[in-house]
């Protein structure tokens, strides 16, 4: 779930814990920094699944 607060200029990817408060960027399409922090989550969900109890 993604919220975007137009008043505040703030995007939230509430998944991931994730903020940006450059929203003008986001809806003009650059998305690398959000691609890139959901690209971290993968990498650290895949991870701790290989990882032994």
């Amino acid at each position: 779930v993604r919220t975007y607060n137009f008043p505040q200029g703030r995007c939230t990817d509430h998944r991931i814990g994730f903020t940006s408060h450059n929203l003008s960027a986001i809806m003009e399409g650059d998305l690398e920094e959000l691609i890139g922090a959901l690209t971290e989550e993968d990498r650290a969900r895949k991870i701790s699944e290989t990882q032994v109890h």
